[in-house]
């Protein structure tokens, strides 16, 4: 094969006309060579690029070539159309559609800045631009408006470097308008992680109401006590009295009012001027003045301590027994439902008893259980103040009992037969008093204290049947009532008050059922997985807990169900140490250094 370099010359071109031929250089090459190495792939990489761009720039700095003019606030900018089509999509749409600019030699555009424009134009021919705090805004608007997003991203990132308790509220408001959805969420948990700088500023101050009730409202806000929330909302009211007033209302419905101090919640909650004078907000005082001397018998979204103050909402489980005829328990652990941690505490001293019943009494446990003869049970304190949680028993002798604004002993079975006796015990004077009986006597019903009333559900009068019947107390008129019957008729049920409403579930059922003493009417509100009955039930975080219990066979389960009444969603959510059922579940609050972060 034969490979000739050069250019092939006519007689006419050299302009000799006779002159001899001229000799032509030849290679030879060996065909099989040729055939393996016929293409060399050489690239210059990217400075063959970056040498063009910079020699359109210089082309622009001189004029040279240019074919369009961009004026912005009057100030002019020659370039070329290819350049800006290939960079823009903007662009290309205004310079490669039959558009009027496409056609005219200055283009005039408005809404931006001509810094801004300098800026831009200087990255699309250098890929290059200078970020700073004055000119960060508008370029990130300019690069938006011609739909360079790599600068656009550029910026924000830029922006989330510079957050700050002074400004990340303001460029919290410059994403949400600019839809950037990972800029603004995280200039939220920058503001929640240091929402006690960022409430001192005045950009604070600007929020909206609806931004500040979303703050306010968040668990997760990191704060060292609950004062600071609530000193920061007034803060915000006082700096626009006259229009933010009638907002006080929704704006304390997010403050934990029950959390803060007593002395606190006295000289400078109930102290305060526009407080005085807005009784609408009476009833979120009183249900503050409730939890300060019930504890935790009194429960609603604001008693539900923020994280970062140290204190959570978790589970205590109480005694129980493995299965039927099984051993009973001594264990007594507490679950983190946020963290899905098991915590063991202190053991029972006297753990010969089953079906165990538990209360709070101000953040302490209070537990019953039956013992094998059915005998009247001890109540013992459980003080969730001690270390590990040690026990100390009481000095009072009583069958199960519910709480509501005191602790109340409901009904049970003596050995011989069911007793429709009610007795009420005073903390502060640690005596029990007889009030009225029940209308129905019955064994192993729910009880749940709802709406300023106690209610009996269910149970069993005798060995052989079980009742429907809901018994109503009236602590005002000391009187029961028979309200609408459960849809079901069981003993071994447990109920939780949650929301004025009441939930019910076990009974070998595989529903959870709800009641409204308003209205007085009952609704089946979800199926759970499995038939269960004498399984544990507790409110935590706002949500109902499901943990434990027995099934048909007879055997315990270590099953664990979340039911949300906001979404209507029950999931399984973990697992318990072990099988269990007849024990007592009951929500308190507990300190951890861990979850400390002040």
């Amino acid at each position: 094969m034969v490979l000739i370099l050069g250019r092939r010359m006519n007689r006419e071109d050299s302009g000799i006309r006779d002159s001899p031929a001229v000799k032509r250089k030849v290679f030879e090459v060996d065909s099989k060579t040729f055939a393996s190495q016929d293409v060399l792939d050489f690239c210059s990489g990217s400075t063959h690029s970056e040498g063009i761009l910079q020699v359109f720039n210089e082309f622009r700095d001189c004029r040279l070539f240019t074919d369009v003019v961009i004026s912005v606030q009057g100030r002019e900018f020659p370039c070329h159309r290819a350049v800006l089509s290939a960079c823009s999509s903007y662009f290309r749409a205004m310079f490669c559609n039959d558009h009027r600019e496409s056609r005219e030699m200055l283009v005039e555009i408005n809404g931006i800045l001509a810094e801004a424009m300098d800026s831009f134009l200087s990255y699309v021919y250098t890929g290059r631009a200078k970020i700073t705090t004055e000119n960060v805004q508008f370029l990130f608007e300019t690069s938006s408006l011609f739909q360079i997003y790599t600068l656009r991203d550029a910026c924000a990132k830029f922006l989330e470097d510079q957050l700050d308790p002074c400004n990340c509220l303001g460029i919290q408001r410059f994403a949400d308008a600019h839809a950037l959805k990972q800029l603004a969420s995280r200039c939220r948990s920058y503001a929640i992680a240091n929402f006690s700088d960022v409430a001192q500023h005045e950009e604070f101050l600007d929020l909206h109401k609806e931004e500040l009730e979303e703050y306010a409202d968040s668990d997760e806000l990191a704060i060292g006590k609950e004062e600071e929330v609530f000193e920061a909302v007034m803060r915000w009211v006082y700096h626009d009295v006259e229009h933010r007033k009638p907002m006080l209302k929704a704006l304390l419905h997010h403050v934990r009012l029950p959390l803060l101090h007593p002395n606190y919640f006295v000289q400078t909650v109930e102290g305060d001027q526009i407080i005085q004078n807005a009784p609408e907000c009476y009833q979120l005082l009183h249900e503050a003045r409730r939890y300060h001397v019930l504890g935790n018998e009194m429960m609603s979204p604001r008693t539900r301590p923020r994280r970062s103050t140290g204190y959570s909402e978790v589970i205590v489980v109480v005694g129980g027994c493995e299965r039927v005829g099984g051993f009973n328990l001594p264990y007594t652990e507490c679950y983190e439902p946020v963290t899905g941690e098991w915590k063991s505490l202190a053991k029972l001293p006297e753990f010969t008893k089953s079906e165990y019943a538990v209360c709070a009494l101000r953040n302490d446990i209070l537990v019953s259980g039956k013992t094998p003869l059915h005998l009247l049970q001890t109540i013992q304190y459980l003080c969730s103040a001690c270390k590990n949680g040690e026990t100390r028993l009481g000095v009072v002798n009583k069958p199960c009992f519910c709480v509501f604004p005191q602790v109340y002993a409901v009904g049970g079975y003596d050995g011989q037969s069911r007793l429709s006796s009610v007795e009420c015990y005073d903390s502060f004077s640690n005596r029990w008093t007889e009030v009225a009986p029940m209308k129905e006597a019955v064994s192993s019903p729910a009880v749940a204290s709802c709406a300023g009333k106690l209610f009996v559900i269910g149970g069993g009068p005798d060995d052989d049947t079980c009742s429907d019947k809901v018994q109503c107390y009236n602590p005002e008129t000391n009187s029961w009532l028979l309200r609408a019957n459960i849809p079901i008729a069981k003993r071994c049920i447990t109920a939780v008050s949650l929301n004025n409403l009441i939930y019910v579930c076990g009974g070998l059922t595989k529903s959870i059922f709800c009641y409204d003493p308003a209205e007085d009417y009952w609704i089946h509100v979800v199926h759970t997985f499995n038939k269960q009955e004498s399984c544990g039930m507790s409110v935590c975080n706002g949500k109902i807990f499901i943990l434990g219990g027995r099934g048909e066979t007879g055997e315990a389960s270590d099953n664990i169900l979340c039911y949300d009444p906001a979404s209507g969603i029950i999931t399984g959510v973990a697992a318990m140490p072990r099988p269990i059922s007849y024990h007592g579940c009951v929500t308190i609050h507990r300190y951890n250094d861990k979850y400390h972060k002040i």
